[in-house]
């Protein structure tokens, strides 16, 4: 699934990364805990969540994941964008609540994460 197809599904707004969509994903993860990201997230996953603070894109750099969406309408300073474009990392934005956006992306065929392999 690439993240245009995700923007599509969720009716998703593009907070950074309007050239990056052609990216493809493999799986797909909804957490706010940034251990369960690093313990179970694998290369080219999008990662669901309420969180908007730093660590989350510093997160995300240190596990190569594919994107981020930012779930509940919630928006993330400034700063945080910054560093995702510092970093080439999209962000997504949906009014969603994660449960719902993770049961969406499902549905249109994006595997979940379990297991790090």
């Amino acid at each position: 699934m690439t993240l245009l197809e995700v923007v599509q599904a969720l009716d998703a707004e593009i907070l950074y990364g309007q050239t990056l969509l052609d990216r493809e994903l493999e799986t797909c993860c909804g957490s706010d805990l940034m251990s369960d990201v690093l313990a179970f997230t694998k290369r080219n996953t999008l990662l669901c969540t309420g969180m908007t603070n730093i660590q989350v894109v510093r997160t995300a750099d240190m596990t190569d994941l594919g994107g981020l969406v930012i779930v509940r309408g919630k928006r993330p300073p400034a700063s945080f964008l910054e560093e995702a474009e510092a970093e080439k990392l999209p962000v997504l934005a949906t009014k969603h609540t994660m449960f719902e956006t993770c049961g969406i992306l499902y549905a249109c065929g994006l595997k979940g994460c379990s297991v790090k392999e």
